[in-house]
Formats: structure tokens, sequence, C-alpha cells
């Protein structure tokens, strides 16, 4: 599915990542730990196609294509999604009517015609019911005077919508009390399918509760310096992460 190799990439012509190396397969999840500044959010920017980061050295495969070329909104169209710790509002548009066009421009952009009106409704209900949204939900402007938890259940919404093989949950738990983060939790174990895989970069433990991870990796200065299960994790939360560091040093 997603294959990294040696992956180099900076910003404002500074090194943040530093030799990534990363495979994922379908039907996977892989949990991003590491404390502030690794590279966590710059790996997930750098996948998805954002275009202040520069890759410097490397390559990123979806499925045996390189895509380190191809603009954001291409990458989306060969089914890479991204949440956002912080999504933008956007007053006047519903969600249902964002998640329409969105829908629409990735079936034009695969050479498709629009979704059947029906066929769409019958979708969005599906989805609705699948993730416990209120209908009422969907006719409000995107992100406008939610809260955490409405907007983080409203990214679930468009990533069962948009069916991705590849979704990336950049720190979607920050900031989150418990029931937000079940939303999260229970939307992404729903939509787990052999054909899709999951990349969730976070800071904590917690979220790992509630979706359980095939494999948990530690960045440190822009390099992935450790691999292990749930388990991991757990360490990680109780003796943080200095014991990693004198690993490395060693």
């Amino acid at each position: 599915m997603l294959q990294i190799k040696e992956l180099h990439a900076s910003v404002d012509e500074k090194d943040i990542l530093n030799g990534i190396n990363l495979d994922v397969k379908p039907g996977e999840i892989h949990a991003i730990m590491g404390p502030n500044g690794s590279g966590k959010s710059t790996l997930a920017a750098v996948i998805a196609g954002k275009e202040e980061f520069e890759i410097t050295k490397g390559d990123v495969l979806l499925n045996g294509e390189d895509i380190t070329e191809l603009d954001p909104e291409e990458r989306a169209h060969r089914g890479v999604f991204m949440s956002f710790q912080y999504p933008v509002e956007i007053p006047g548009v519903t969600v249902t009517n964002f998640i329409k066009t969105a829908i629409n421009e990735s079936r034009k952009a695969q050479g498709l015609e629009d979704m059947p009106a029906s066929e769409m409704l019958k979708k969005i209900k599906e989805k609705a019911d699948l993730l416990n949204i209120d209908r009422k939900f969907l006719s409000r402007s995107l992100n406008e005077g939610f809260s955490g938890g409405e907007k983080k259940r409203n990214e679930i919404f468009q990533m069962a919508m948009m069916e991705p093989k590849l979704a990336i949950l950049d720190e979607t738990d920050s900031g989150l009390d418990i029931d937000a983060l079940k939303i999260v939790a229970n939307g992404v174990n729903k939509l787990r399918s052999k054909d899709n895989a999951v990349i969730v970069i976070t800071h904590y433990q917690r979220l790992l509760d509630y979706i359980v991870p095939d494999y948990v990796h530690v960045l440190l200065d822009g390099r992935i310096v450790k691999t292990g299960s749930k388990e991991l994790a757990y360490e990680l939360e109780e003796k943080g992460y200095d014991w990693i560091k004198e690993e490395v040093k060693a």
C-alpha cells in the first residue's frame, strides 16, 4: 500500500525528516509516536503532499506509484485522506454539500460522471447511521461552531464517505475529551477493512486503548528509531522518551 524509502524532507531549508523508512500494508493500522518536534506532523504533511515541505531525498510510493511529485488533490484522488489537527470552518457550506462536491470532484478526476443523487443520498444515510450521526448535523455549516468532538465526528464521516485507501489521522486526539476520543476510535474501527490502511499520529497512548495498532513506531529527530506492538505505547506512557534517546545514543 504505502512504501516510504529513505525519506528526507525540509521546510524553510531546515531539515526535519532524516531518512524515514516505513512499509504499510493493506488492512494495517500504524501508530506514529514521538515528542514535540520529532517530525510526526511533518511526515503526515509530506505523505499528503503539503507544498511547504520539500522532499530532498527518498521516495513515497502508493500502491507502487511514486506520488512525490503529485499535488494534494491528485493524492486525494488516488485514495489518500488526511484529518487535520485544526479543521477549517466554511460558513454557508453544509457538511452534506461539502462531501457531495468532494466525492464528485474525485469521480471527475477518475473520468467518472457525478454520483446519481439517489445513490449519494443512500450512501450518506448508510454512513451516517453507521457512525450514529444525527441527520440535523449534516445540514450545519462545515465546522462552524462545532465542538472538538463534532469536528472529529465530521472528519470521520468524510473518511467514511470518501472510502480512502490510506487514512492519516494527524494528532486527531489532541484536546479531545474521552467521549470525543471514542467517536474517533469507533469510526476508525468500523471503517477498517482488508483493503485500506490507517496511520495514526499521536502523543498519547490513550487513543491506542480504543484503536489497536498493528505497529507502533517511535520518531526521534526525524527518524524512526524503534518499532514494536501496542505494548511499546504503554512503555512510552510509563517511562517517557528519555530511555529511547539513551538507547539510540548507545
